[in-house]
């Protein structure tokens, strides 16, 4: 098990945890973070990573994405496809990475030949946030321009577009994808699957930086502050509250082990802290760890080796259902103050399969892995270009 996480001062850190057996006399383990790499590859600050069973990938305000193989314990090159702060990076499976940016653009990479099978113009504005459903035929995005956006990863198309009437920032699946939470600063509006409306809005004290679920109804929410609150989905309660920091929480990342459910959290203080939740989540978390950076932290993840780390996801996922054109007129109508439109645009995905079930033999144009020592030079050419097209 390994805590990685990244910071302003633009390098990552890897932590290992070492579980030490109980000593006569103990009540618990003890849970020893120790020190096992910094890497400093971006030019500027991190903004978002993810994890998968061999590969840790960090994006940054350098407009790069990196890999980092965990196995072997080296740099694996970059990716450089996207003109903008990489705002979002989600792996579904080992077998694909979705990026998200300031450009626009959602990508979709097989993350074994680490090419780009599609390239999407997903918002009009930046792409703040996005979330695979469990079974990986839908995705979720919000962006700046004031929408919520559904994504058939299966045919490689937009399926819907609901105006908002304000720029979310955080998009975020339930385990079983029965439904999904959109955040609008310090407001959390919980959305029902089967119906696509909002069942509850749950109203957070200061802006909301972080959501995990921790079950199909609780809800860890950290902000900008020091506490972080577990709220239930159905009944909007918050079920308690626990002081984590010193300073506000940047990033949480919740997983479960044979023994024990676990959280992390990270904040601008510096530390990285592992947390034990009780089974009665109205119970607050007891500290297992904890480990200071001495940086300002932005993003979190947690990379499990899956031979003798545990369960891939909490619960079985929901399969989405199939939405006819009568159902979506139907649902159209239901909305009352907001437009959810089906997109009859069909995007034209950059290799013949699509989705999160497709495989490609040829690489998008600008779009293969980079190693670390190119990299500098492709960014200095790109820059260039860019100069040229402005005079």
């Amino acid at each position: 098990m390994e805590l990685v996480a990244g910071c302003y001062e633009q390098v990552l850190f890897g932590f290992a945890v070492h579980l030490e057996p109980k000593a006569s006399g103990d009540h618990e383990q003890k849970w020893t973070p120790v020190a096992d790499f910094t890497h400093h590859a971006h030019t500027a600050s991190l903004s978002a990573v993810a994890v998968s069973s061999r590969f840790v990938v960090t994006g940054s305000k350098d407009e790069t994405i990196h890999i980092y193989d965990m196995k072997k314990k080296i740099d694996h090159g970059a990716l450089v496809h996207h003109n903008g702060t990489i705002t979002c990076l989600k792996f579904h499976g080992n077998r694909h990475l979705i990026s998200g940016a300031e450009d626009g653009l959602i990508c979709v990479w097989d993350a074994k030949k680490w090419e780009c099978l599609k390239s999407i113009k997903a918002h009009k504005g930046h792409v703040t946030f996005l979330s695979i459903h469990p079974s990986g035929k839908l995705a979720l995005s919000v962006g700046t321009d004031k929408t919520l956006r559904t994504w058939n990863l299966v045919e490689g198309r937009s399926a819907f577009i609901k105006n908002i009437k304000q720029n979310a920032h955080i998009v975020e699946w339930s385990p079983r994808g029965e439904k999904y939470v959109v955040v609008i600063l310090n407001k959390i509006d919980v959305y029902q699957l089967d119906t696509a409306s909002v069942s509850g809005t749950i109203t957070n004290e200061k802006r909301v930086s972080s959501v995990r679920f921790l079950s199909e109804s609780v809800l860890a929410v950290a902000g900008d502050e020091e506490v972080v609150r577990f709220f239930d989905c159905d009944s909007l309660m918050c079920l308690s509250e626990f002081k984590a920091h010193e300073n506000r929480v940047k990033d949480m990342f919740s997983f479960e082990t044979p023994e024990h459910h676990l959280i992390v959290t990270a904040s601008s203080d510096g530390f990285i802290k592992m947390w034990k939740l009780k089974e009665d989540k109205g119970v607050s978390p007891s500290l297992l760890c904890e480990v200071n950076t001495n940086a300002r932290l932005t993003c979190l993840g947690v990379w499990l080796d899956r031979v003798t780390d545990t369960k891939e996801s909490l619960l079985p996922a929901v399969e989405p259902p199939p939405v006819s054109k009568q159902e979506q007129s139907k649902r159209n109508k239901k909305e009352s103050g907001h437009e959810v439109q089906e997109e009859e645009r069909q995007l034209k995905p950059d290799t013949k399969n699509c989705g999160l079930t497709g495989d490609s033999n040829k690489p998008t144009k600008g779009s293969s892995l980079v190693s670390t020592k190119k990299r500098k030079t492709v960014e200095m050419l790109e820059k260039k270009k860019r100069k040229k097209k402005k005079i």
